[in-house]
């Protein structure tokens, strides 16, 4: 009886591999479905499918495109004025003029030299750790590809952000020579806060510090004075 009963078993076992191999097999050679049209144009036209029925055209942009659309959004426009008011303030301040050498340090997708450039400034360099062609170029803040004393003013609004503040620091100052400006913006501090801040700057002295209003947030503004190269 047992022996009969191990037969029955083995022969269930058996059937139900099988039929799982024929599924199996099955499903591996179905092609699949999906909901993109025959007729519908390859790459570039077309990017990759988020899902296999998503067959919404998204057209491929040439980059000069996505800088038409990206430059004439709202938040664009509003940023970029926020800095063209901020800069004009250090034009009148004597810290900027149209010749001066700007290096804008973790400058994102290059709001600040966009209004550098058009406030007149004829040599503004941006640098991120990603690009954002044309304003702003591949770098590395902490170890910037540029000579000592290459430009007359160093602009940062992301000194917060750095993964080793002390050397991003110095990297700026070295990269400024000896007697230019470095601009630094933080949020709101105290002035014990500034003060640290204002530390990491070895080779800089204070110039002057106040507090603003940038895009509807308070500021603090740090302007020192490089005293020697690095």
């Amino acid at each position: 009886m047992e022996r009969h009963i191990e037969r029955v078993l083995n022969r269930v076992a058996l059937i139900s591999v099988s039929i799982a191999t024929l599924i199996l097999l099955y499903l591996l050679l179905q092609t699949p479905e999906t909901c993109i049209p025959r007729n519908a144009p390859r790459k570039p036209h077309f990017r990759f499918p988020k899902s296999s029925c998503d067959f919404y055209s998204r057209d491929y942009l040439p980059l000069h495109k996505k800088n038409t659309r990206l430059w004439s959004s709202k938040f664009w426009i509003t940023k970029v004025s926020s800095y063209t008011h901020f800069f004009t303030q250090l034009y009148q301040m004597g810290v900027l003029k149209n010749h001066s050498k700007v290096l804008c340090v973790s400058a994102g997708a290059g709001h600040e030299v966009m209004a550098l450039t058009k406030l007149g400034v004829e040599d503004v360099t941006g640098v991120e750790l990603i690009e954002s062609l044309p304003f702003v170029s591949r770098a590395d803040p902490h170890n910037l590809p540029f000579f000592d004393e290459a430009f007359d003013v160093a602009f940062t609004a992301h000194l917060e952000d750095a993964l080793y503040p002390l050397q991003y620091a110095r990297e700026m100052e070295r990269t400024v020579r000896k007697g230019g400006v470095l601009v630094v913006v933080v949020e709101e501090r105290s002035e014990e806060e500034g003060k640290e801040i204002v530390r990491l700057f070895r080779m800089s002295s204070l110039l002057h510090s106040s507090y603003l209003t940038f895009i509807g947030n308070r500021i603090t503004r740090i302007l020192l004075k490089n005293k020697a190269s690095a």
